[in-house]
């Protein structure tokens, strides 16, 4: 695991010590290519790009949503689906895996260089690196912002977890693991096959 980056900041000279700084968005633009930079409640932080489990579930998993619920001649529509969208809410940055918008709210996708508008959906695909983030301060930034629905996906464990947003707290909906196939709001639509998003490893070379 990778730590965290937080920027930090010169406190007072005659005090001799150092003080944090919130972090800004010239921080994060300043990350190295490969490294995914957030900011949430002022802290700086920057992971590498994940290993190839999360990858492929990542993929596949949108190219599905893409197809049945935006772009497919026979999808309902009605969806925005983005894969790594730049959300800009309140004082944080963050970058889910996926996120998804219903048109009704979004009607038309703009050229913008990220998005202030909250999704009605996010998925985030868990890494070892991640799944505290995911599960408790960036779940409680998409609450606080009136996201309807978070999915969480562990290739590791091979599940998936469906949560609804009631009274402003998250209610489990459903939780699937490995080749079940399902379906999990707000995309009942679809029946998921879930073995699609874990192909059997390979041993490293």
């Amino acid at each position: 695991m990778i730590e965290g980056w937080e920027a930090a900041g010169l406190g007072s000279p005659e005090m001799g010590n150092e003080t944090k700084r919130p972090a800004t968005y010239e921080d994060l633009m300043a990350l190295p290519e490969n490294m995914v930079g957030q900011i949430i409640d002022g802290e700086l932080i920057a992971l590498p790009r994940p290993a190839s489990p999360h990858a492929v579930a990542h993929s596949v998993l949108g190219g599905l949503l893409v197809s049945r619920f935006q772009v497919g001649q026979r999808a309902p529509g009605g969806w925005w689906i983005v894969t790594e969208p730049e959300l800009h809410v309140g004082q944080d940055v963050l970058v889910p895996d996926i996120a998804g918008w219903r048109r009704e709210r979004m009607p038309m996708m703009r050229r913008v260089p990220f998005f202030t508008l909250a999704p009605d959906w996010v998925c985030e695909v868990l890494s070892p690196s991640t799944w505290k983030l995911d599960r408790n301060r960036k779940r409680e930034i998409y609450a606080r912002e009136g996201v309807g629905h978070v999915w969480l996906v562990d290739p590791t464990a091979k599940a998936l977890e469906v949560f609804a947003r009631r009274e402003g707290e998250w209610a489990a909906r459903g939780q699937y693991s490995g080749d079940a196939c399902v379906r999990a709001e707000p995309f009942e639509d679809l029946e998921l096959d879930l073995g699609a998003l874990w192909p059997p490893e390979l041993e490293a070379p």
